[in-house]
């Protein structure tokens, strides 16, 4: 069985063709204005995506990695949502289901404040840009002081949370709650099957999904998921995408999502402080949240977290990657961390095939190895777990997951997933926040600062070759 011990030493040869291989990924997945997931499966602008491909690129170029986050917040609604999709309008709508045509964003979503000009989607992802932006603030402090990124990103992030702590808190206990399972970013976990039974699924011959022109399948969600997910945006989308007016089928605080909101508040504290404002206001916000994350939706038994279905108000009996995110929030209880600690290496997450972290609980009764988040272990998940357990101080584990994560990147040619039981590579290739979190577990301390990471790329000679192709304009 593999463990995450069993990586051979690294050398500086393979790591310098890892970062030219991590690089050359970003720089064909770039538009022009942003970074595409995948130019095959994903040829938009993903929201969560764009949050972790700038904490790679920000190893690249400050500015690209600014750009990234900046194009992202232009699509960003009135009511102060960021959008999981932001459409490119070059490409046809048959390049990605649900398209611009079904959401139908300008106009169905008109009342709630969506841009008029841009098409997007109408649903949300977990909000990690806010630690995103700090990161990359981090990165070169005097650039982004001396370019005002802060400045400009600053009111698009307290709009961000401040739409999820009042529009989304249908539990009323204070937790965001996402509304269909794509909003959770992990699409096809089983802890959304027991809540989407309620759902009505649209006819499949009603729809064409695009997604199967260039994927598996075996790898994809079910025809039966998609019409219900198609169901909840179509139901969303008749309401005007109001929170207020629409009576959700689907509506589950999951633990993933407000651990990121969490983290991401402490973030911006300190850039509302770096801003010379009062960070104290988010410091509070990101105490309670804590100390509701903990309430509602630790179970003790399990030693994890575990999503809760608002319309059940029970917890959702499933063991996934969700329940051990929260280990990046600050000021968990030590015995909350020594379980996650322990089911990291127990046999619900101890896969045989990846140093990485499984989606999904290996005994669990609905485990796939190959079905997206299934089973199937991801890299930015794994990314998560490792930034939280530096958080918490358990450095040991996280060097050994840092080395499993770059281990498997390497091999899998940048692949969107890892079957976690064969160790193959699934999904699409040069994905682009594999190769972007690639990059910054190459830096001298993962999820640190990267000046020094940014001179060792300068000496490979991947910051002149980035330049001639991005032809960064002045500030």
């Amino acid at each position: 069985m593999k463990t995450l011990l069993d990586r051979p030493a690294p050398t500086a040869a393979a790591d310098l063709t890892l970062r030219r291989g991590a690089a050359r990924v970003l720089l064909d997945n770039w538009t022009g204005t942003s970074t595409v997931p995948s130019r095959t499966l994903y040829p938009h602008q993903w929201s969560w995506d764009s949050a972790f491909i700038s904490i790679g690129l920000r190893h690249l170029s400050v500015r690209r990695a600014q750009q990234e986050l900046e194009s992202l917040f232009a699509a960003q609604w009135a009511d102060g949502r960021i959008p999981h999709i932001v459409f490119n309008p070059a490409l046809p709508h048959d390049a990605y289901f649900p398209s611009p045509a079904f959401w139908r964003s300008s106009t169905a979503g008109r009342t709630a404040g969506a841009p008029a000009a841009t098409e997007t989607s109408g649903i949300v992802q977990p909000p990690v840009h806010a630690l995103a932006a700090l990161l990359v603030h981090r990165a070169d402090p005097d650039e982004s002081r001396r370019r005002g990124f802060l400045a400009r990103v600053h009111p698009h992030l307290t709009a961000w949370h401040d739409y999820l702590l009042v529009h989304r808190d249908l539990g009323g206990a204070g937790l965001a709650a996402v509304v269909h399972p794509w909003e959770a970013g992990t699409d096809n976990s089983p802890s959304w099957d027991t809540a989407l039974t309620r759902v009505e699924p649209i006819a499949p011959d009603t729809f064409r999904r695009a997604d199967l022109n260039h994927g598996q399948p075996t790898d994809r969600p079910t025809d039966l998921d998609y019409g219900r997910y198609v169901r909840l945006a179509t139901d969303y989308r008749t309401a005007g995408y109001d929170d207020r007016a629409t009576r959700f089928a689907f509506a589950v605080e999951d633990p993933c999502f407000n651990a990121l909101l969490i983290a991401s508040e402490y973030a911006l504290a300190e850039l509302t402080a770096e801003l010379g404002g009062d960070g104290g206001h988010h410091l509070h916000r990101a105490a309670t949240l804590t100390e509701q994350l903990l309430t509602r939706l630790w179970d003790e038994n399990a030693g994890l977290f575990k999503a809760r279905d608002l319309t059940s108000g029970e917890l959702v009996d499933e063991r996934t990657i969700s329940g051990l995110v929260p280990l990046i929030v600050p000021h968990l209880p030590q015995n909350a961390v020594r379980h996650l600690e322990q089911a990291l290496r127990g046999p619900h997450f101890a896969a045989p095939g990846t140093c990485l972290v499984p989606s999904y609980d290996l005994t669990g009764h609905a485990f796939d190895p190959q079905r997206y988040w299934r089973g199937p272990a991801w890299f930015n998940t794994a990314w998560l777990v490792h930034h939280g357990l530096r958080t918490h101080g358990l450095h040991s584990t996280a060097a050994r997951l840092r080395e499993g994560i770059l281990t498997e990147a390497a091999r899998s040619g940048f692949a969107e997933y890892i079957d976690p039981v064969t160790g193959d590579a699934r999904g699409a290739r040069n994905f682009s926040w594999t190769a972007a979190l690639a990059l910054d577990l190459l830096s001298s301390t993962g999820a640190g600062a990267g000046l020094e990471e940014a001179a060792a790329l300068r000496e490979a000679a991947v910051l002149p070759a980035l330049r001639t192709v991005v032809k960064e304009s002045p500030a």
